[in-house]
């Protein structure tokens, strides 16, 4: 398996926040953020304070740099993006499975309770 940026399955996690907008809610820029994903064909989901989004690292970089223009285009005048982002080289992931495997597999520990 090799181990360049390009090829690493990347897991993410990120919170892009519009800052220095004249609105409260930042909810009209989050959604174009969403729409930029969905033209992106990566697994996404959006959750009350970010989005899992994951494939290949480098799409899924270009995705949130895309988000990023796409916001800024919207008249955003400044982004701040937290983002966490895990690759495992140990096992294969089937693409599109990485968040959803590691919530289901909390849950099975769960049901032991």
């Amino acid at each position: 398996m090799s181990n360049t940026s390009e090829d690493l399955y990347a897991v993410a996690d990120f919170c892009l926040i519009p800052m220095g907008t004249a609105e409260t809610s930042v909810a009209e820029y989050i959604a174009e953020c969403q729409r930029v994903l969905e033209k992106s064909g990566l697994k996404y989901e959006l959750h009350g304070y970010g989005t899992n989004l994951e494939g290949p690292w480098s799409q899924v970089s270009a995705a949130i740099h895309a988000c990023h223009a796409a916001v800024h285009a919207k008249g955003a005048p400044r982004i701040a993006t937290d983002i966490r982002i895990g690759t495992r080289v140990d096992r294969e992931i089937k693409p599109g499975t990485g968040n959803i495997g590691k919530v289901e597999r909390v849950k099975e520990i769960l049901k032991k309770d």
